[in-house]
Parts: structure tokens; C-alpha cells; sequence
């Protein structure tokens, strides 16, 4: 009995020990030293791709730097990173002179706006909730993760070093007129309506414009490119009505209603010819 029972601890040290070193040669496999690098670097990373890519969209047109529109505009995103506790610093806004009907997010927090936008929304309030969702995008690195799935690290990688401007304007390309996933949208549009909430803003409005936009029969769906790439405009406006009460949401604009005004008027005169 006692040789049966000195068998079986034996056995069992056996086992013990052999799932030690399995373990021990399994973690040795990592890469934990490049791992650490990455998690180093690839803020730098962003950063850099973050600058060539926006020299690729500054060279396409003209940066929009009237005053009062640009005060308006930080004006909304201010508000809204108060509301939320996120950081107004890693926000960088840029607006750029064109009709498209667009906005979109790069990496290192790039948020872009066309002029289009600003002229086709009907009110601020659905500016604001375009604004919200692609700050969405930025707070929840939706960008890079898109990025990284479909061009790939090593190339991100490559691009940053200039050795192909062609790349680089095809991933500039990639990012203002294709979508994200369906979950990543979801997940934006329903953060979108928690920081318009909180910043009294009704999340009505967001919903409103994604389901108008998705009308064929809109005056700008000529210039519309911001619905090709969130796409099931009707769906996604029942989803933010559905998740949250509209009646308990309070509304106040973020500008005044003369300063909305005169935005809408400054970007009227910049329409192209």
C-alpha cells in the first residue's frame, strides 16, 4: 500500500514539474522585450502616421482658418471633452475647405471636417453628434485597430519612414471613405449619444440625421460620402432611440444662436465654385 501510495506522489511530482517547464518554454516563446518596444513606440507610431497623413489632406486642399468658425468648432469639441473627462488635447481638429458631406478620424487623434458638413447639417445639434461620433472613433483607437486589420503593422511601419507616398495616400484614402465594422460603428454611435447626454445634448438629434441622411432623395446626397461610410443609417438611428430615453434627455446647444448663425454664413460664402 505504502509502494502504491510512494508511486502515485511520484507520478504526481512527475506531472507537476512537466507542466512547469511546458510553461516555462511556452512563455519563453514570447517576445516579451518586443512586446514591451511596441507598447513603447507605437504611440510614436500613431504620432508619425498621424502628421503624414494629414500632409496628404492638406496638400488635396485648402485648410479652412477663419476665426470664428474655428472658435465655434473647438468651441463643441471643448464642451464635450469637459462633459466626458476626456482630454481636449489629444483631440486635433482640422476643417478643410470642401463640399463633401463628410467628417472622419485619424490616427493621433486627427478629427476632420469638411466645409460640406458644417453646410448640410439643418441644425448644430447634429454637427455635435457627427463631432461625437468621431471622437468615438479616437477615445475607443477604433482607428488604428481598423488600420492595423486591414493594411497591417509592418506596413503602418514602412509608411512612417517615407519610403512610399503612394501608401500613404492610399491609407488616407482608406480611412475617409471606407467604414468601420459594424460593431465599431455601433459602438461609436451608442458612445456618441452617452457624450452628447452628458453634455445636455439630446442624442435625438444623431439619430435624426443618420436617418435622414440615409433618404435617396436628399438635396446633398450628391456630396453625402460621411453616410457611404456608416452605412444602415435607419437602422443605427432606431438602435440610439431605442437605447435611450429621449424624454429624460435635456437640450441645450452648445453655441449661441447667433454664433451658429455666423458659422453657417461663413461656411456658405466658402462653398466651392
Amino acid at each position: 500500500m505504502q509502494e502504491v501510495m510512494k508511486k502515485n506522489v511520484f507520478f504526481q511530482g512527475i506531472a507537476v514539474i512537466g507542466s512547469f517547464l511546458i510553461g516555462w518554454i511556452l512563455l519563453a516563446q514570447v517576445d516579451w522585450l518586443g512586446r514591451f518596444k511596441w507598447e513603447a513606440s507605437s504611440g510614436k507610431l500613431e504620432e508619425r502616421l498621424g502628421e503624414e497623413l494629414w500632409k496628404i489632406y492638406s496638400q488635396e486642399t485648402d485648410e479652412v482658418t477663419n476665426d470664428t468658425l474655428r472658435t465655434a468648432m473647438d468651441s463643441i469639441i471643448r464642451e464635450i471633452c469637459n462633459a466626458n473627462a476626456i482630454d481636449v488635447d489629444n483631440i486635433k481638429l482640422r476643417i478643410l475647405k470642401k463640399d463633401e458631406v463628410n467628417a472622419f478620424a485619424m490616427p493621433d487623434g486627427y478629427l476632420v471636417l469638411y466645409t460640406g458638413l458644417i453646410r448640410n447639417v439643418d441644425k448644430q445639434e447634429e454637427l455635435t453628434g457627427v463631432i461625437c461620433h468621431e471622437m468615438a472613433h479616437i477615445q475607443q483607437n477604433h482607428v488604428m485597430k481598423k488600420l492595423a486589420k486591414e493594411v497591417g503593422i509592418s506596413v503602418l511601419v514602412s509608411l512612417t519612414t517615407g519610403s512610399s507616398g503612394t501608401g500613404v495616400a492610399e491609407v488616407a484614402k482608406l480611412l475617409s471613405s471606407s467604414a468601420f465594422d459594424r460593431d465599431q460603428e455601433r459602438e461609436a454611435d451608442m458612445k456618441a449619444a452617452e457624450y452628447m447626454k452628458n453634455a445636455q445634448v439630446s442624442p435625438e438629434h444623431l439619430a435624426n440625421f443618420l436617418y435622414k441622411m440615409s433618404l435617396d432623395d436628399h438635396e446633398a446626397m450628391k456630396y453625402f460620402a460621411w453616410i457611404s461610410t456608416h452605412p444602415d443609417g435607419k437602422e443605427r438611428s432606431t438602435a440610439i432611440v431605442d437605447n435611450f430615453n429621449m424624454e429624460d434627455t435635456q437640450n441645450e446647444p452648445i453655441l449661441s444662436e447667433d454664433t451658429w448663425n455666423e458659422v453657417v454664413k461663413i461656411v456658405n460664402q466658402l462653398k466651392a465654385k
